[in-house]
């Protein structure tokens, strides 16, 4: 009869060295007489012998334990002898507990000796298939490089060998394309047996020293092997197969892959083997398994352990790479749909926030923005696409730059949002988003709102009332032929203007309305923090805004854009008609003097004089209604020429002989800044200088 005994929760990869049970085949009881000790006689038939017991009760205990060497003990001829048993396995009958070696200490089979606390080499086949399927089970656990890496190690060290070293190609090949340049071998992970080990582990607390062989792999860990073509190394990767480096191949490509003295770091015998790692076209690398000289050699059926080990962990190494590639390109291509930095414009200051649904995407549907427009005005914009997945943010980044082109263009609201439904309808049927669209006037402190099925924006005053702005709901993008309409709100300096998704107020725990008011609430205690006359601190109220979201709130991405008013005093500001006539530049000059004047920046006039000059000139000329002349005095001094022409001037060098053709230059050379913005109206042409 059969009796199969493992010890209750043994994992064959655990990495703390569990070691590997094998079932044993046991005579009856009753034929299991005591084994004979040297010098000791053996108990008459019939005579009872207490179990675990074969000699005088009054002797000293054996320690059980004899020179490495040792024959095994003598027993009297005829009389059968019982197999060993495992190690580890407890009570059996003729040997001590955990005990697999005869009584002198060595092994059954090969006669080579153990060291006590050591791991058990694997016997039976039976034994290899546990260890396989445990240790493939814990390398494909691991997502990503490092994790299958550490997976192999900690699987192998110390069941299968004594220590292991990884090496990768460098640098790993992607999917189907080719590796240029030489075949570099990097070391990318050691791991060995340790000197010593805690008795939890199923090792002594205090080992026998280790050997030189082991203690060196630690100088081999910053290695770099080139695998030239022709090589021994080279032959034995691409024969693909495990090889013991007793082998004449193998034993030529150590120096190649371990260095001139790394050669010498192997234990001789078959006590170690290379591994190619081959993923789905190409050798990615080898592995070498290595066991100590005191531990009992591989076997031949222990190669076809390492080409399973190998070949699992080169298809894990190869999809890891494959994801991570993609994984990198999908993170980029979200990450880049989203501005990196907020403008500055004049008479705004702007805060932004983005908490994606899932961790393991950036960006999902949600996207916001702030778009610096003409007359140092500024376009506000929040959006949300339905869904978080990857075809949704390529949908928001579609819809974000057609907001950006119509922007440009200097659309009112209403209509930037209708064509912004046009643009979704041409990408798909089911193409679905919501939109807000602001436009802030910081010289009239004024905004202008329109809304297509967005959650209304909140308006924080300088005294600390939080209001929800009545926008016009309207329908989301998408939709088709539906009319948008827009609104002008009154936008006093000091007051903060949020704009957000739906994500920020709405989950399975409460509906949208419920979270408005509970952001309108939020946003009035925060506000109370700072006293009424002054208003916190943007990036403050940011962080308090996403502190209201509780553990079951993030259902959704969350974008936040917070713009805090300054506008621009109408001391500040300084505006004039001008008929386009050839008179117009000369005003333009004395105009432009009289302001400076009164602003005290009567250092800038000459430069101030000479630009105005040239680009009121150059609108005149073409211009057939008045040119508007505007100068704002803020941290810089701005100009701007406004006029009927729709054509944008162009920076051209002028040649010797040409009459004209200089202006722009000259606002090239000397202004600090300056741009042309095509308008509905026409265009306006800005220049700003440092104040000194």
């Amino acid at each position: 009869m059969s009796f199969e005994r493992p010890q209750p929760g043994a994992d064959p990869a655990d990495p703390r060295g569990a070691l590997l049970h094998t079932p044993v085949t046991m005579p009856p009881a009753a034929a299991l007489p005591a084994q004979a000790r040297t010098g000791e006689t053996p108990p008459a038939p019939g005579t009872a012998t207490p179990r675990g017991k074969g000699k005088d009760p009054a002797s000293p205990p054996s320690d059980n334990t004899g020179p490495e060497h040792s024959q095994p003990a003598a027993v009297e001829p005829g009389t059968h002898r019982p197999r060993p048993a495992p190690e580890a396995v407890p009570d059996q009958p003729g040997g001590e507990q955990g005990r697999a070696q005869d009584g002198g200490g060595q092994e059954r089979r090969s006669g080579q000796g153990t060291v006590p606390g050591r791991p058990t080499p694997m016997r039976r086949d039976g034994d290899r298939l546990r260890f396989v399927g445990a240790a493939t089970r814990r390398i494909a656990r691991g997502i990503d490089l490092d994790e299958i890496v550490m997976g192999l190690c900690r699987a192998t060290v110390p069941t299968f060998s004594d220590a292991i070293l990884v090496y990768l190609r460098d640098p790993l090949p992607v999917g189907d394309e080719r590796p240029t340049g030489p075949l570099l071998l990097r070391l990318r992970r050691t791991d060995r047996i340790p000197a010593e080990r805690d008795t939890e582990g199923n090792f002594s607390p205090a080992l026998q020293p280790e050997p030189p062989e082991m203690t060196g792999l630690d100088a081999v860990g910053a290695e770099i092997c080139e695998v030239r073509p022709g090589s021994a190394l080279a032959e034995v990767l691409r024969g693909v197969r495990p090889v013991f480096t007793d082998a004449p191949a193998a034993r030529a490509a150590l120096p190649e892959l371990l260095g001139d003295t790394g050669e010498f770091l192997v234990p001789g015998g078959q006590r170690a083997i290379l591994a190619p790692l081959r993923g789905r076209r190409r050798v990615i690398g080898a592995a070498l398994f290595l066991r100590r000289p005191e531990r009992l050699a591989f076997e031949a059926d222990d190669l076809l352990v390492a080409a399973q080990l190998a070949t699992h962990s080169a298809l894990g190494i190869d999809k890891a790479v494959l994801y991570g590639r993609e994984a990198y390109i999908a993170d980029e291509l979200q990450r880049t749909m989203l501005p990196e930095t907020l403008p500055r414009p004049t008479g705004v200051r702007l805060a932004s926030r983005y908490l994606p649904a899932a961790e393991t995407a950036r960006v999902g549907g949600d996207w916001y923005d702030a778009i610096p427009l003409p007359g140092s005005r500024v376009a506000l914009v929040v959006g949300d696409v339905m869904g978080h997945s990857m075809t949704s943010a390529a949908i928001m980044g579609q819809l974000r730059t057609t907001a950006q082109t119509l922007a440009g263009l200097d659309l009112p609201p209403q209509e930037v949002l209708h064509h912004l439904d046009e643009q979704a309808q041409r990408l798909g049927t089911d193409r679905m988003a919501t939109c807000l669209y602001a436009v802030y006037d910081p010289v009239s402190h004024r905004i202008t709102i329109a809304n297509a099925g967005h959650p209304p924006p909140v308006l924080l005053h300088l005294g600390g009332r939080a209001e929800v702005l009545r926008v016009p709901p309207g329908a989301p993008i998408g939709v088709g032929g539906v009319d948008f309409e827009a609104v002008e709100l009154d936008a006093p300096a000091g007051a903060t203007l949020l704009l957000y998704t739906d994500g920020l107020v709405e989950s399975r725990l409460r509906d949208v309305w419920t979270g408005i008011e509970q952001l309108r609430e939020k946003l009035a205690a925060t506000a109370q923090l700072t006293g009424p006359d002054h208003p916190p601190p943007l990036e403050a109220l940011c962080d308090e805004v996403l502190d209201m979201l509780g553990p079951g709130d993030r259902d959704d991405d969350i974008a936040l854009l917070a713009a805090r008013f300054d506008g621009i005093a109408p001391s500040d500001v300084a505006y004039w008609f001008l008929e386009p006539e050839d008179a117009a530049p000369g005003r333009a000059r004395r105009l432009a003097r009289r302001a400076l004047s009164r602003w005290d920046m009567e250092d800038l006039s000459d430069s101030v004089e000479l630009l105005v000059s040239e680009v009121v000139t150059n609108a005149v000329r073409y211009a057939s209604r008045p040119v508007t002349l505007r100068l704002l005095r803020t941290d810089v001094l701005r100009c701007e020429v406004g006029d009927d022409v729709p054509q944008l001037p162009r920076l051209r060098q002028a040649r010797a002989t040409d009459e004209g053709g200089r202006g722009l230059y000259l606002v090239n050379k000397m202004a600090r800044r300056w741009g042309a913005t095509r308008l509905s109206t026409g265009k306006v042409v800005w220049f700003e200088l440092n104040q000194t």
